[in-house]
């Protein structure tokens, strides 16, 4: 992999593609990133509406009608799609390892190398050439007003850039260096290191530079509420609950290591560096926890020696019984950083098993640029990746019985989780079967993985369908019995809908429940249609929650993807596979939404800032790849492509994807289209914009796929 000049990945590719039908090599590396090409945000362009009833089109004054393009022209463009299909499939499958997954790297913002330094120098393991490479990959991603963002193109974010400042001074940078005098203004302008959210403050608090008195209070007692309390650890979303119990460790101990220099200019007062927050008023939610905390703080204080030391012992145990068989927790950077920190102030040495196991999991998630760069990815994606580049294969032609595709079925298959975890607190008799987003991550299975899985498994002609079969059954019982009550689907937990975890002073970042969304709603109403099970009761139950979910202007919003685009691209393949009419009211606004969010270039695009204004950002931004794709598939799914009516919208849509593709057969992305936590927590999947183009163009030259026609014989078969 190597970077550009500044400090961008660009691709390496295979120099003599492997033709499509036959199995390539497996690759020494996996996807690189292209360098940012800078483009300018372009408006929407208006395409034609539909009108609510979804009967008549509406021509507006600068619209065009929808109307079937001249068969001259949509041939020829048919011509252009197969052949940046035929391009597109051949470098997907030059990627696929040789163990049958895929996996493309998984960016998100320097948080993760500023911690993983401090990480370091904490447990007295930092060394200079690692810190070198880290430093360099940090100031490579520093934007010229000398902020760091958490998105590409995104403004500026203090605790971000506080934790690079401090990452880069611990590296050796000079603090009158220009590129450093520029943070430091921003982070004093902004309200210094007093403005940062909770988790900047603790990492600060573990070498003084900030007192953990002035933090939030979150004791290792916590352990001991029953799951039907409020704010037990299990009302936490799985992500947040792993990463909560070992804070409450280093919360009780509230370690200080020495530290190397000061912080003092990053103070907007340095005579008062660690100003009290104002309470908020008694009869506010928030005010109402950050009493709670005051009391919580003056129990530190006073805790019961032998109770302290239980829970802590509690905790301990917990944060073990969970660690993967990588080493790792949850397969995420948050929970294992902490869970290092906290079973080492619990007496866990380095050279401990469990110790050395999770700093090994750290090698694993870090990408060495060839110029010498380091930096670390915050989770691994290949369970994700390897189906969803499964479902774009067979749907891009290739055939079911391709090796390629059969290597990659035996692989899911093998990486089935059949033993219970922490979602069997609320369903302690549903019988385990299901798929993780990661290599390791047996504790927590995700519905929406395990949806996608059945989608790519149904889809392969596997010489021992049975054993497919197999997993696709237990698949197909575990999602149901994982619906929540409200007849919608999470991704880790079922009904994680308490809104007290969020209004906790500790949780001031990122979500921390797991309430249904409609992305993850809609991939299990279609994996259940997929199955012959559209007309079952609880597939129907799902398929109303989505249209009760639909947003005024005919989008659904994305949990796990960005935004609205993603969201409306995963529910309007489900509502047709459950059975919806292209011509439903719901559909038709859908579409218009998708129609009028088309930018002038042809293609479609959703800045992250959508999440927090939605009014000006909703499915508006540059032109990307996999957003292109999203829409693509929505609108070619609710009957508005070659198969039915020829809508310019989609046309348009095509001929940017083949007129922006790279000679190498994939696009450039450098904007961030996936998403952790909604603003708070981005993520740029290298693989999606090579994945869901696959898909958009192969259903578009090839047809949607037909519900229940994958694998056919006995794979899944109907209740």
């Amino acid at each position: 992999m190597t970077a550009t000049a500044d400090g961008r990945l660009d691709p390496e590719y295979d120099p003599e593609p492997v033709a499509v039908g036959e199995h390539p090599p497996a690759p020494e590396r996996l996807n690189g990133h292209q360098a940012p090409v800078a483009a300018p945000l372009l408006p929407p362009a208006n395409a034609g509406r539909w009108e609510a009833d979804g009967t008549q089109p509406v021509r507006q004054a600068d619209e065009p009608t929808v109307v079937r393009m001249p068969v001259g022209q949509a041939a020829a463009g048919a011509a252009s799609a197969e052949e940046a299909l035929a391009r597109a499939t051949t470098h997907l499958l030059s990627l696929q390892s040789s163990e049958g997954w895929w996996k493309g790297d998984l960016e998100t913002n320097v948080t993760m190398d500023a911690e993983d330094l401090l990480l370091r120098q904490f447990l007295g393991i930092r060394d200079e050439e690692l810190t070198k490479a880290t430093a360099e990959w940090i100031r490579s991603q520093q934007r010229d007003d000398g902020t760091w963002s958490t998105f590409y193109g995104g403004p500026p974010e203090l605790s971000t850039t506080v934790e690079a400042y401090v990452a880069l001074k611990l590296a050796g940078d000079d603090p009158a260096a220009a590129h450093m005098q520029a943070a430091a203004r921003h982070i004093r302008a902004s309200g210094g290191i007093a403005a940062t959210r909770v988790f900047t403050r603790i990492w600060l608090a573990l070498f003084g530079w900030w007192p953990w008195e002035r933090l939030p209070e979150m004791p290792p007692e916590i352990m001991f509420l029953p799951k039907w309390l409020p704010l037990n650890i299990y009302a936490f979303g799985c992500w947040a609950r792993q990463t909560i119990v070992p804070l409450t460790v280093v919360s009780a101990h509230r370690p200080v290591r020495p530290a190397p220099f000061t912080l003092a200019e990053l103070h907007t007062d340095p005579a008062n560096p660690f100003p009290e927050r104002p309470l908020a008023p008694p009869t506010t939610w928030d005010g109402l926890f950050e009493r709670l905390d005051r009391l919580l703080h003056a129990y530190h204080k006073r805790a019961l020696r032998p109770l302290r030391r239980t829970a802590l012992a509690q905790a301990a145990r917990w944060i073990v019984e969970r660690q993967e068989a990588d080493g790792c927790w949850g397969g995420i950077q948050p929970p294992a950083v902490y869970s290092l920190i906290a079973l080492h102030l619990q007496g866990y040495e380095l050279e401990h098993p469990v110790m050395q196991a999770g700093l090994a999991a750290f090698d694993r998630f870090t990408v060495h640029t060839e110029d010498g760069m380091r930096w670390m990815e915050a989770c691994q994606s290949p369970v994700w990746d390897t189906c969803l580049a499964t479902i774009a294969l067979v749907d891009a032609g290739v055939g079911a019985d391709h090796p390629a595709l059969v290597s990659a079925v035996d692989w899911m298959v093998g990486e089935e989780i059949t033993r219970r975890g922490d979602w069997s607190v609320q369903r302690p008799s549903l019988a385990p079967g299901g798929w993780a987003f990661e290599f390791e991550n047996d504790n927590y299975p995700d519905i929406d993985d395990t949806a996608e899985v059945v989608l790519a498994l149904r889809r392969v002609a596997h010489p021992d369908p049975g054993r497919v079969a197999g997993s696709v059954d237990r698949a197909v019982d575990w999602n149901l019995g994982m619906q929540s009550k409200n007849g919608a689907w999470g991704a880790f937990d079922v009904d994680n809908t308490s809104v007290l975890p969020n209004r906790l002073p500790f949780c001031d970042f990122g979500e921390v429940v797991d309430p249904p969304s409609a992305d993850v709603t809609a991939h299990v109403v279609e994996m259940l249609a997929e199955v012959g099970m559209a007309d079952d009761p609880r597939t129907r139950r799902g398929v109303r929650w989505l249209l009760e979910n639909q947003e005024a202007d005919g989008s659904w919003f994305g949990r796990w993807g960005t935004n609205y685009i993603y969201g409306t691209g995963s529910v309007l393949p489900a509502l047709v596979a459950a059975g919806l009419p292209a011509g439903h009211p719901a559909i038709r606004r859908a579409v218009a939404w998708l129609e009028d969010r088309q930018n002038a270039d042809g293609g479609w695009g959703e800045d992250m800032r959508s999440y927090e204004d939605p009014e000006h950002w909703a499915g508006r931004g540059d032109s990307t790849a996999s957003q292109t794709a999203w829409a693509l598939m929505a609108l070619l799914a609710a009957g508005e492509g070659p198969d039915g009516r020829t809508n310019p919208a989609v046309e348009r849509g095509v001929d940017w994807l083949v007129r922006t593709q790279l000679p190498e057969g994939t696009w450039d992305e450098p904007q961030f289209t996936g998403t952790g936590f909604p603003w708070d927590f981005s993520i740029n999947y290298h693989l999606y914009r090579l994945v869901f183009p696959v898909t958009a163009l192969g259903r578009y030259v090839h047809g949607s796929p037909a519900v229940g026609a994958g694998t056919a014989a006995g794979i899944g078969a109907a209740r």
